[in-house]
């Protein structure tokens, strides 16, 4: 599984990141882990705000930190 944390870094995207590997971790999912904060690249995705969260080049969500029981949720549908 690739993840992708769109964002510049910010304490939000460190938040997201964060999260995202607590629920990999908790499902025993070995993903690999990217973080995107070149604005050229995030413009590529379909988001108005980061951060934004990228599973298997599908965006799950932006401008929200969601709880570790929605990645986990997104995570298990793609297993």
């Amino acid at each position: 599984m690739k993840i992708k944390i769109l964002g510049g870094g910010c304490p939000r995207c460190e938040k997201l990141e964060q999260i995202t590997r607590e629920a990999a971790s908790t499902l025993g999912i070995e993903a690999e882990f990217f973080k995107v904060n070149n604005m050229t690249d995030i413009m590529k995705y379909d988001i108005l705000e980061t951060p934004a969260l990228v599973i298997d080049e599908k965006v799950k969500s932006f401008g929200r930190i969601p709880t570790k029981e929605e990645i986990m949720e997104w995570m298990r549908d793609k297993l």
